[in-house]
């Protein structure tokens, strides 16, 4: 059994039981005589005062709203437009008179199809978990199958049309952006889709989507459309994947020829431009030296005519000395020697000079 205290109380884990619950009584008994002091004319009346004042204080605090610096604020009275208001601290008609929606006009939204991103913090980002293999099924313009996500990056440009003139404009535009999707997809066979015709499709697929969001008065302008991963179905995967490495290894070996093009054919024009001009350069050399040839010639026949025996004995001249300096051993014989035996130098070995 619990000990007893002196005041006949129970005490409680550490003791001072009955001091605690006298000291709630104490507490309770000072507030209702504040509340009596409050409401001197009875209950009822104080509480129609207690209602207006927490009628007047919810009106303040409901009279101020920042707007942050991405947003701006669409403020309706009575549900019909008044204005917008740009970022920071305002002021409304409290009591539900005026209504101010944040409308996120500078922030990039984006829309996924196929997949999901966790902590999506847009309603309409993410598709619904039933459609999300039913939005990647599409049939190509070869009458194939084909598993195409994708992503849409949009901005809100105009926050009255897309509040009031489109009814739930983040659901309209996935539906927009899967029939425009599907339209462009129709219209390619399945290996451009794979393979390469996916900056084709972006872009067609972002022109269309613009339009459509324009021509519906939505207020949304579209930044960009990215295709993600595009597969074929899962029992062909395989097959399509070896026709996918196949034509990667094509243009592997494409790039490698046409780098192996460039290396050797600039060489090659480089030599053949060094071959050109070696050409005409020996080409005028040997026109300015026979030209200087049959000018000299022509001036030594007019020389010739003048006196004959002095060109002649001249010519032979020149010419003796041009040709002496390169002989090893000189000669002379006279035209009257019978012999040139007693003349040469027969002590003389091989290699070694008169």
């Amino acid at each position: 059994m619990p000990s007893q205290n002196g005041n006949g109380g129970q005490s409680g884990p550490w003791g001072g039981g009955s001091k605690l619950g006298a000291d709630l009584e104490d507490l309770v008994r000072r507030g209702q005589g504040r509340l009596k002091q409050i409401m001197p004319g009875g209950g009822t009346r104080g509480v129609i005062i207690l209602a207006v004042l927490a009628l007047i204080a919810w009106g303040g605090w409901s009279a101020y709203y920042t707007v942050p610096s991405d947003s701006v604020a669409v403020v309706q009275r009575f549900g019909k437009y008044l204005k917008d208001v740009p970022p920071g601290l305002h002021f409304k008609l409290p009591l539900g008179i005026d209504a101010a929606t944040i409308v996120p006009v500078k922030r990039q939204l984006k829309q996924e199809f196929g997949f999901t991103t966790p902590g999506a913090g847009n309603s309409h980002q993410s598709p619904r978990p039933r459609e999300g293999q039913r939005e990647t099924q599409m049939v190509t313009g070869d009458l194939n199958a084909a598993l195409v996500e994708w992503v849409v990056q949009y901005r809100i440009s105009d926050p009255v049309k897309f509040l009031f003139e489109v009814r739930e404009p983040g659901e309209t535009l996935r539906y927009v952006s899967e029939s425009v999707m599907r339209e462009v997809v129709g219209d390619r066979t399945v290996d451009e889709v794979i393979t390469i015709g996916r900056q084709e499709i972006e872009s067609e697929a972002l022109t269309k989507m613009q339009a459509l969001s324009t021509k519906y008065a939505m207020g949304i302008s579209i930044d960009q459309v990215q295709l993600k991963n595009i597969n074929p179905p899962q029992p062909v995967q395989e097959s399509f994947n070896e026709v996918n490495q196949a034509q990667q290894e094509k243009e592997k070996l494409i790039n490698e020829a046409r780098r192996d093009y460039n290396k050797v054919i600039p060489l090659a024009e480089g030599e053949k431009d060094q071959r050109i001009r070696e050409a005409d350069g020996y080409r005028l050399k040997r026109i300015n030296e026979a030209e200087g040839d049959a000018a000299r010639f022509s001036a030594l026949l007019a020389e010739y005519s003048k006196a004959p025996e002095v060109t002649r004995r001249r010519i032979y001249i020149e010419t003796l000395q041009d040709v002496m300096p390169g002989l090893r051993s000189k000669i002379i014989v006279d035209e009257q020697t019978r012999s040139i035996l007693p003349l040469l130098n027969l002590d003389t070995q091989n290699g070694d000079r008169p």
